[in-house]
Formats: structure tokens, sequence, C-alpha cells
């Protein structure tokens, strides 16, 4: 009965909610007091776009194998990640590109975004240097997303026992590590996100470090053979690379190898997609222990749903383990997977790949759409909290530019807190007497 209650309350409470929210945005609107449609249609139509997208949203994060949200683990996003929603989202949107669709993407918005700036009116001189920040506004914006620290997401599990873990990752000691990416950064990078462990698997370089703050981090090594790598987990010793990079048959005896050393070997990608999918029984012969299913590689990302679903096939028949992978090299600030492994259960379901649905479209889409639909799908992964946030600030934004200034008033938040605290004081004030 008390439950029925509470849920009989809510219920009485959502419409004054509802009354509560349209005469706020009323009241927003009437402070504005400017035609929205004629004198800023792009924030208008935005605005719109940000509500339509609320009808078909996209789920925080997907079990990769299953497609449905995991109903133990969600996905959080500190306080300060949502004040800053537009800046946030558009950074972690233009790290989830693969390669083809970056290009694209390049291509349509940096000539687009120059146009916009020459059309705006203004002198020869201002109309040219507004076309350059225009064109510069995206790949400025791709640097910041690689380079720039800021607030992050990190995913949380309901069940303490599970732990969450990345088995792919890099520091400055591989060829193509960023250069000052130390282990304590890796460590650091993955704690931030809801990691409770990671292995490093530097190319070609054995992890012999004991790092145990802020998690732990554990031996690994990714080996470079013939057309493909290979994640070797566990108890890795040098080997003689030579013998397994002549064909496909010497780098498939990679597999006997480790487990002799008591390690495990996991085919990574997009390695085993792009040269070696013919081969996928040959591996299960040879040994392999799993395979990479999402890696967060901009060239990774391009591995589309059906052949996912077939290695997923493949593996739960032959109880192999499925896992994503950060692959993360100190480039980029955010992860696009994680994974949650039980230690009670072995083989397929030992783990469970948990990826962001944004990162999982990429390869499901051609490289030419990019421009509409990366935004697009961005837009359908906000909450309500970031729209809320986006839209917010869109109305600040227009606030601002809507409010009449004296001559020889500077710009800044200073007459936009002072304008608009006149127009509310203005519509509180009770009409006075004719």
């Amino acid at each position: 009965m008390p439950a029925r209650s509470d849920r009989l309350q809510a219920s009485a409470n959502r419409p004054a909610s509802r009354h509560t929210t349209v005469a706020s945005v009323a009241l927003i609107l009437k402070i504005v007091r400017v035609n929205l449609l004629r004198r800023h249609p792009i924030a208008l139509a935005f605005i719109v776009l940000i509500l339509l997208a609320a009808t078909s949203p996209l789920p925080p994060v997907v079990d990769a194998a299953t497609g449905a949200p995991p109903l133990d683990a969600d996905l959080v996003r500190p306080t300060a990640y949502t004040a800053l929603a537009p800046i946030s989202n558009v950074l972690d949107t233009l790290t989830f590109l693969t390669v083809g669709r970056a290009i694209a993407l390049l291509i349509v918005w940096i000539p687009a975004l120059a146009l916009w700036g020459w059309l705006r009116p203004g002198s020869r001189r201002r109309r040219i240097v507004t076309a350059v920040l225009g064109a510069a506004i995206v790949p400025g914006l791709g640097v910041a997303a690689v380079l720039l620290p800021r607030p992050v997401s990190r995913l949380v599990v309901a069940d303490s026992a599970f732990t969450v873990i990345d088995y792919h990752a890099h520091t400055e000691r591989s060829h193509d590590g960023r250069r000052g990416w130390t282990f304590h950064d890796l460590a650091e990078w993955h704690a931030a996100q809801g990691f409770g462990a990671s292995y490093v698997t530097d190319h070609n370089i054995l992890f012999s470090e004991d790092v145990t703050d802020p998690i732990p981090l554990l031996p690994g090594v990714e080996w470079s053979v013939y057309d493909q790598h290979i994640v070797a987990l566990g108890s890795v010793t040098l080997i003689d690379r030579g013998a397994f990079g002549r064909d496909t048959k010497s780098m498939l005896r990679l597999f006997a190898e480790l487990h002799r050393h008591g390690a495990i070997g996991i085919a990574s990608l997009p390695e085993y997609w792009r040269s070696h999918w013919g081969d996928l029984d040959a591996f299960v012969a040879a040994g392999v222990d799993g395979f990479e299913i999402v890696n967060c590689a901009p060239k990774a990302l391009a591995f589309p749903a059906d052949a996912r679903a077939q290695v997923l096939g493949l593996a739960a028949r032959r109880d192999l383990l499925v896992v994503g992978a950060s692959d993360n090299h100190g480039w980029g600030q955010v992860t696009c997977v994680w994974n949650v492994s039980s230690p009670s259960a072995h083989g397929y379901r030992s783990n469970r790949v948990i990826a962001r649905p944004i990162a999982l479209a990429q390869g499901d889409w051609e490289p030419w759409t990019a421009a509409y639909t990366q935004p697009w799908l961005m837009l359908r992964s906000l909450s309500w909290s970031e729209r809320s946030s986006w839209i917010t600030w869109i109305l600040v934004i227009l606030i601002y530019r809507a409010v009449p200034r004296r001559a020889g008033d500077p710009r800044g938040l200073g007459i936009l807190a002072r304008s608009l605290s006149l127009k509310v004081l203005k519509l509180r004030r009770p009409p006075q007497a004719q």
C-alpha cells in the first residue's frame, strides 16, 4: 500500500511539474521579447532538433552482444560535465569517429562554416577573418577532443563482485603512444571513467612495473606478427616475433606459444577483420582465447554490426572470450567501451562488453553521411539533464544578443546580468493606474 500511495502521489505531482516547466519557458520567452523565428532561426531550429531527438533517444550504454541497456550498470555524468554539456557532448562525439567519417565531416563542415563566416555582415576584412575562424572551428574542436582535459562520464556497476576492466591500452613506450603518457597517467585515465583495473599492452614491450594506485595495472603485451596484432594477457615472456611473422600459418602458432607461457591470446581489431576474416575458424583451431568485438581506435570503429554478430556467434559456440578495448594511446579523453568481468564465470559468459551506442553505430553508416548523422547521433544520446543544459545555454546566448545596449556599453556577462535583472523587475512591476 505505501508503494502504491507513493506512485499515486508521484502521478499527481506530474501535471504540476509540467505546468511549472511551461510557465518557466513562457517567462523566459517573455523576457527575451524578440521574434525568435525572424531574428534567430538557427538557434530556434537547434532547440527543435534537441527536443525532436528525444523522441528516439539512445541509451547511455548498451551490451554490445545484445544491444540492450544493461540493468546493473549505468553511465554517471558529473555535475561539471552536465553543466558544460554543449562542450562535453561535442568533444566526446568527435572522439567517436572512424577515419573515413572524420575526413567526410571535415570536408563538409570546414567549407560550410567558412562560407557562413564570409556571408556575415561587415567589412571585407571582417568577413575574411570570420570565414577563417569559421573554417578553423571543427579542426580546433578535434584537437580539443584529443588533448583538452575535461570532466568525463564513468561507468558504475551495481554489484561490487564484478570488475570493470580494460584489456588493451598503451603508454608512451609504444611507438605510436603519446609522448609523456606514463603508467600513472594511464591508471588515472581509467580510474576517472570507472575502471577498476587495466592491462598494459604496449607494442612488443613487456610490462613489469608495480602500479596499484589509483587502480592496478596488469601485465600484457600486444605482439605485432603477420598481418595481425595479438593481445597477450597474463604471464607473458619475450618471443622471437620473426618466427610468427612469415605467413598466416606461422602467425597462428603464437597462440600455442602463449599457452606454454601461461598467457592467453586475444585477436585484436581491426586486423583480423581486415586481413584474416576468412581465417576465423583457423584462429579457433589454433587456440585463440577470444576476440575483440569493440575497439575505440578510429580505424577499428568501422567494424560493422553484422560482422560483430558473426564473431559473437562463433565465440558463443566455441565458448571463447569476447572483449572490448579502449586501445588508449594517450590521445583522447574518453573511452567508448568497458568490460564487466565476472570472477565466477569462464569463457564466453565471463565478460560483458558495455559500449556507447554512438561508437557502435559508426560501422553502420557510410562515411559521407557523417556531417549530419554524427550530430544527430549526439543529440539522440543526450540525457534530459544534458538537453536542459543545451537549451539553457542557447537561451542565455539569445538573451545576451537581444539585450539593447547604450552607446559605450562593453560586451560581457555584466551587461547580460544587469539587463536581465532589469527585465525581470519590469515584468514583475504592477501596472500603474491611469
